[in-house]
């Protein structure tokens, strides 16, 4: 909405022209979610607290985490309505692919919600059943998978990119294409809920990862540099780093408050919406093996509870004293020390993704 009444100002006033710079309106995006959370975030806390949405906590995890309960959760509403808000400002709202990163990304949020609202309000601990919320998170990522595949205009847009190597990719047909965007879409909002067992652990990587995904959606988008770097050129995919900047404002803000101890707790509203808003990003920009990569944190998460479930099923024995890892981690660290190794790890995986765009 600021873009288009700034282009309708340009036309009398040229200096309104700047705000057609995307890396500019990414900036400030970042900046305006930054601001609508920390001003909100207070007063919804207070809200929370006051209806009493407080967090469960699990009593075969560890013992630490006993004082967590009551603390108040669903926070992830506040990073969802400040991206959105910022979204609709400073985007280009006759940008496709705008809307879809959005509607895709308050989809997973809204099932996110049922089930935070089942576990806190309606005191029920299964929440949305997993099969029901499956249901929902399939419908979501294949209808954004069957779009992506009738809006591709080119073979490139539906190629596997297999970073580091400059010639290696493999054309997709439908099918598969379908599936892939499937799994990182869905992949990525359940490795981020599972992540999220810990004070500020899941929200910085988002922020460092939708930071990095911001660069490539710019580069992506813009057909000199992305020939030059040897990327698939998505046209339109540029808009997509103003979104990303409101995720990494948003989620600073929100990590004021859930920094050790936690004032507030994401919830799967939050966590559920952020990792579907990472891998549909990835999937447009073509970048889904690079968010794998700096997603490692997330990766190796939710592959220790499928090793844990596989091997005490099969083997009636554990591999890892507790998961997610990071439960596993804690039993011998403090909670401070995971949450920022991990951040560290992630670092330094954000720059390996991002030494892709070159490293060829």
């Amino acid at each position: 909405m600021l873009l288009a009444l700034a282009q309708w100002l340009a036309q009398d006033i040229r200096a309104f022209n700047v705000f057609g710079y995307i890396t500019l309106r990414a900036v400030l995006a970042a900046m305006t979610a930054l601001l609508i959370s920390f001003v909100v975030g207070p007063a919804m806390i207070r809200k929370l607290a006051a209806y009493k949405i407080g967090q469960s906590v699990r009593e075969d995890g560890p013992q630490t985490h006993l004082v967590k309960a009551g603390t108040p959760t669903m926070g992830g509403a506040l990073i969802l309505v400040s991206v959105a808000i910022t979204t609709l400002l400073w985007s280009d709202l006759r940008n496709p692919y705008v809307w879809l990163v959005l509607l895709t990304t308050l989809g997973f949020g809204a099932i996110g919600w049922v089930d935070d609202y089942k576990k806190v309000v309606h005191r029920n601990p299964k929440g949305l059943s997993a099969k029901a919320k499956m249901f929902w998170q399939s419908l979501i990522a294949l209808a954004a998978a069957l779009y992506l595949w009738w809006h591709a205009s080119l073979p490139v847009h539906t190629e596997l990119i297999v970073p580091f190597l400059k010639y290696l990719v493999f054309p997709l047909g439908a099918a598969a294409f379908i599936v892939l965007v499937y799994l990182v879409i869905v992949g990525s909002s359940n490795a981020v809920n599972l992540t999220d067992g810990l004070d500020g652990l899941a929200i910085m990587p988002t922020v460092m990862v939708s930071g990095a995904l911001a660069i490539f959606a710019y580069v992506a988008g813009h057909a000199v540099f992305a020939k030059y770097l040897g990327i698939p050129h998505v046209p339109g995919a540029s808009e997509l780093a103003v979104f990303c900047g409101a995720i990494s404002g948003a989620g600073l803000a929100f990590l004021w408050f859930n920094a050790y101890p936690a004032e507030v707790f994401m919830g799967d509203v939050g966590a559920l919406a952020l990792g579907a808003a990472l891998g549909t990003v990835a999937v447009i920009v073509r970048q889904e093996l690079v968010l794998f990569i700096m997603g490692g944190v997330f990766v190796v998460e939710a592959v220790s509870v499928m090793i844990q479930v596989a091997s005490f099923k099969l083997t009636g024995k554990r591999v890892f004293r507790m998961a997610p890892l990071h439960h596993h981690y804690e039993l011998g660290w403090k909670e401070t020390q995971v949450v920022v190794r991990f951040w560290i790890i992630t670092m330094l995986l954000v720059l390996l993704g991002l030494a892709t765009l070159k490293l060829r």
